[in-house]
């Protein structure tokens, strides 16, 4: 298979058992969005949105979050972890965005990188999913299956994005980076993987990952 017949399957099949993909984290606004993705930083989306309805209830926006402390805050989203770091950035951008945005999130991936604890990946969620203004997140499901489809070589995350918008037509990026991590979470897991179930990997993917893959479930049968 060449790489533009990968890319026309991995989008066919990815449409076919996701027709419609729901946003992962629970938001109403580009400013929720912008907090849950935030805290979702090194915790699971699911953790996150066990805590978002507990913060947003006290503030569920920049004005409301810069009447409480950063004390007050870091004690709600302890569970999540980083809540030292991740309670700061919140406090912080809150006053930058009113000060500086009329309280309002930019739809600018500049202005949101600028933000405390907002890098690339969560301004470009902002954009994707905010604002549908086309964009490619890379997570760690992205980031994994996109060298396991030998669609990139796995070196960097910022690889990966390069890869990603190369190889993948513009229009489809907001849609297909969400399709790409609900497949990787469900049938190309980091543990726990099947390749049996996983028809992406099977059909194209990479074939040192594969001889690895059977060569690991070989091992045991063979020890005595």
């Amino acid at each position: 298979m060449t790489k533009s017949q990968k890319v026309a399957f991995t989008i066919g099949t990815l449409e076919e058992i996701y027709p419609e993909i729901p946003i992962p984290l629970d938001h109403k606004d580009p400013y929720t969005l912008l907090i849950a993705v935030l805290l979702s930083a090194q915790s699971t989306d699911v953790r996150v949105n066990q805590i978002t309805p507990i913060l947003f209830e006290k503030a569920d926006n920049p004005y409301a979050m810069a009447r409480l402390t950063q004390d007050e805050i870091r004690e709600i989203i302890r569970p999540v972890g980083l809540s030292p770091m991740k309670s700061k950035g919140i406090y912080e951008l809150s006053h930058i965005l009113i000060d500086k945005y009329n309280g309002e999130v930019p739809a600018d991936i500049d202005a949101l990188e600028s933000l405390p604890a907002v890098g690339h990946k969560t301004a470009s969620v902002v954009m994707s999913q905010a604002f549908g203004i086309p964009a490619f997140p890379v997570d760690t499901h992205i980031h994994r299956l996109m060298y396991r489809w030998g669609l990139s070589n796995g070196k960097n995350v910022v690889q990966t994005e390069k890869d990603a918008k190369r190889l993948f037509p513009k229009e489809k990026w907001n849609k297909l980076h969400l399709q790409i991590i609900w497949y990787g979470r469900e049938y190309s897991p980091a543990r726990g993987w099947d390749l049996e179930k996983d028809v992406i990997t099977k059909t194209i993917g990479r074939k040192s990952v594969i001889d690895e893959y059977y060569k690991a479930k070989k091992k045991p049968s063979s020890r005595k």
